[in-house]
């Protein structure tokens, strides 16, 4: 049985026997009848039990005893060598190799370091097995020692203590106790999570005298808590540094206020270093000195001086107090101020009176008060003035008897100026609402006293009142457009001249422009050079009404404008031409500032009559020019390539011609009838007929070029070729129209 370093760990020890085994194993591979002895060397490990005697909780310093336990099953009853190896919380804490299937680790003495989770791990022959996890808990903690650095101390120092729990294993809470005699012990705690000590102080204050201080420790086990025995007591003796100090007043403390009184406080000291006496009242620090036994302070007593002093004496941390009550009776009471009226109209009498009820003999003075200041304005006990606006205030009168100076309660005085008319007014400055929004009224008193109480008015109706220093507000939200009652205000202040009302204001309701629309005369279409009329108009809107119209192209043009007091205009636009071709609105806006606009119209300039005829007849013209010289270059280039061939087929085109002729007047009603056309040398057509008339001389005439094709061969006889003649074409009076 040995104890194992606690160093190791039981990933190092599992490590370990993986090396053993490989060794093993090789050397089983490499030996002779290797086959014969692993068939006669079979094992398997059936489970692992790990146990605690006398059972899993044990008291501190009993004895206990971890047992391990290996069920194997073999093949053949061989021997088997058991390599053992126990761990407490993960640490290695004993190994052994046996031949037994158990192993136990003794532990002659258990200590509260001793509780953990248990684990054992048995390896044999290359095979290893662990145990599950068993929670070991050693119950009771050692008694811990506590020791003082001082046995002997002195008021205001401090006590160091030290408390030890021996054989306990962090992480510790340690616990000091103060203890005194009839009092409740004082009590303070510390953490240590990596000692198994801990340190603390303790002030000594006054009164301590003999004091006893001990601990105790406390751990967490499984989310349980364990407190051990408390430690052995110290005692500790306190010193006095000096005693508590004594505090006199003199004569007596019951004085009469205007007696001088005074104040000794003195101690008795150990040592005359950084020793400081106070003398405090009300926390008031009255006096004060150092490095001296005795503090002396006097002062002629008044009524305020009554209470409590308290003398104190500190040396570094130690300080000591001693309380005397003092009583300072009056010699007489405050003088009361009396003012014939406290609220008075401007240039009136005020008169004002001090005195002492009961008491005669004094010195008085009546006093303004001021922040820079009081300002005496009489040293009598009485006073009459005639007063104005700036005389308001508060005044105080002071008696003054043996020293002793007291001040009456102040009494405050008002002046007051009347209020002049007051002015109504509109927020916005001019006289006028726009229908849906709220009106704010103002009504101002340039002069007069405040505070001063306004009223506002609609008609006869009170709407409001005010208090306040110069002027005063409302806000009408009930607007309506037919409302015609006026408003008014009045102000008035404690001033006897009473209440003044101010003019009546009319207000002016203004209708915003609702749904603008703009329309034309003629509708979409304009001949260009004609007159167009544009009207725009709305359906409700306070005059007057400004409206403007614009023409939007690839930029808006305002092309009209104008002030009028009716609900529509109208604009004549003359002339009109191509470029006023567009898309127009129109937008109308009143006093209400908001601007309406309407929906656009478009707006077409085109051709007028006249103007398309004439475009027409050019047309026509340049249509007839054209003809005209299309046949005139047609006719000269026939004449000259048809000389020849007019020879030689004369009689036979002079007889098909005159039929032809004949055939085409009957068809044609419009040609001229007659035997009016004969052959020149040339085979040409001439006219014969010199007594035309002027109808027929007038006329256009027009050429048109036939083809004569090749006659049936069993009608009439074959001709070859293609033959031409020129037709003169008079024109129709209703064609001419139209040229026209």
């Amino acid at each position: 049985m040995n104890r194992s370093h606690p160093a190791k760990t039981k990933k190092h020890v599992l490590r370990d026997y993986n090396e053993m085994t490989v060794r093993k194993i090789c050397s089983c591979i490499t030996g002779t009848g290797s086959d014969i002895y692993t068939q006669e060397r079979v094992f398997t490990f059936n489970r692992v039990e790990i146990k605690v005697q006398p059972s899993v909780k044990v008291k501190n310093g009993a004895p206990m005893s971890i047992v391990c336990h290996a069920d194997i099953s073999k093949s053949t009853n061989f021997q088997l060598k058991h390599n053992f190896t126990i761990f407490k919380d993960g640490k290695l804490v004993f190994m052994t190799v046996s031949g037994k299937g158990d192993a136990r680790y003794e532990i002659p003495v258990a200590r509260s370091s001793d509780t953990g989770d248990y684990e054992c791990t048995v390896e044999a022959d290359g095979k290893a097995k662990s145990s599950n996890s068993l929670h070991v808990w050693v119950t009771g903690m050692t008694k811990p020692i506590l020791t003082a650095e001082k046995k002997e101390v002195l008021e205001g120092e401090v006590v160091k203590l030290r408390c030890e729990l021996p054989e306990e294993v962090p992480p510790l809470y340690f616990f000091f106790r103060k203890i005194k005699m009839n009092s409740t012990p004082k009590e303070k705690f510390v953490f240590e999570p990596h000692r198994n000590f801990s340190v603390m102080e303790f002030s000594v204050e006054e009164d301590d005298n003999i004091l006893q201080f001990d601990c105790f420790g406390r751990r967490n086990v499984k989310l349980e808590f364990e407190s051990s025995k408390h430690s052995n007591t110290t005692l500790v003796t306190v010193r006095e540094p000096f005693i508590k100090p004594t505090l006199n007043a003199k004569p007596s403390s019951n004085i009469t206020e205007g007696d001088r009184i005074q104040f000794e406080c003195s101690t008795v000291v150990a040592q005359m270093r950084d020793i400081e006496i106070i003398l405090q009242k009300n926390k008031t620090i009255l006096s004060s000195v150092r490095d001296e036994k005795l503090l002396k302070y006097s002062a002629v007593a008044t009524l305020e001086d009554s209470g409590e002093y308290l003398c104190k004496v500190e040396q570094g941390r130690t300080s000591k107090t001693t309380k005397l009550n003092v009583i300072v009776s009056e010699l007489f009471p405050k003088p009361i101020l009396a003012a014939s009226m406290s609220k008075l109209d401007e240039n009136k009498e005020l008169t004002l009176n001090c005195s002492i009820s009961g008491f005669q003999k004094a010195n008085f003075s009546i006093l303004r008060k001021n922040s820079n200041g009081d300002i005496c304005l009489k040293n009598s006990g009485n006073l009459t003035i005639i007063v104005n606006v700036n005389d308001t205030g508060s005044y105080i009168c002071k008696a003054e008897v043996k020293g002793i100076v007291k001040e009456s309660k102040p009494v405050r005085i008002n002046v007051y100026a009347p209020v002049s008319k007051p002015t109504l007014s509109v927020a916005s400055g001019l006289p006028e609402v726009v229908l849906g929004k709220p009106l704010q009224l103002i009504c101002r008193s340039v002069m007069g006293t405040p505070p001063i109480t306004f009223r506002f008015y609609k008609g006869n109706e009170i709407k409001k009142t005010v208090i306040n220093d110069t002027y005063a507000t409302f806000l009408d939200k009930n607007i309506t457009q037919n409302d015609k009652r006026g408003y008014k205000c009045d102000a008035r202040n404690n001033h006897s001249s009473g209440m003044k009302t101010s003019n009546i204001l009319n207000i002016t309701v203004i209708v915003p422009i609702r749904n603008a629309s703009l329309g034309s005369i003629p509708y979409e279409e304009v001949e260009d050079g004609s007159e167009t009329v544009f009207l725009c108009s709305v359906n409700e809107g306070s005059w007057p009404i400004r409206f403007r119209i614009f023409r939007k192209t690839d930029r808006e043009v305002l092309l009209f404008e104008k002030n009028e007091n009716a609900d529509r205009v109208m604009w004549r636009k003359e002339a009109m031409n191509r470029r006023d071709t567009g898309t127009y609105y129109c937008m109308a806006s009143n006093r209400a500032n908001v601007d309406v606009k309407s929906r656009p119209i478009t707006i077409s300039v085109v051709l007028a009559a006249w103007q398309k005829g004439v475009i027409a007849a050019f047309v026509l013209i340049l249509i007839a020019g054209a003809v005209t010289l299309t046949l005139w270059w047609f006719l000269c280039k026939k004449k000259k390539a048809k000389g020849p061939s007019m020879e030689m087929s004369g009689s036979a085109l002079a007889t098909n011609l005159t039929s032809e002729k004949l055939t085409r007047q009957h068809n044609d009603g419009d040609y001229y009838s007659g035997s009016g056309y004969i052959e020149d040398s040339e085979n040409h057509m001439k006219s014969t007929d010199e007594n035309k008339g002027p109808d027929l001389e007038s006329a256009e005439v027009e050429y048109t070029e036939v083809e004569v094709s090749t006659l049936d061969p069993h009608r009439a006889p074959v001709q070859k070729g293609t033959e031409t003649v020129y037709s003169e074409i008079r024109k129709a009076n209703n064609e001419n129209t139209r040229a026209s």
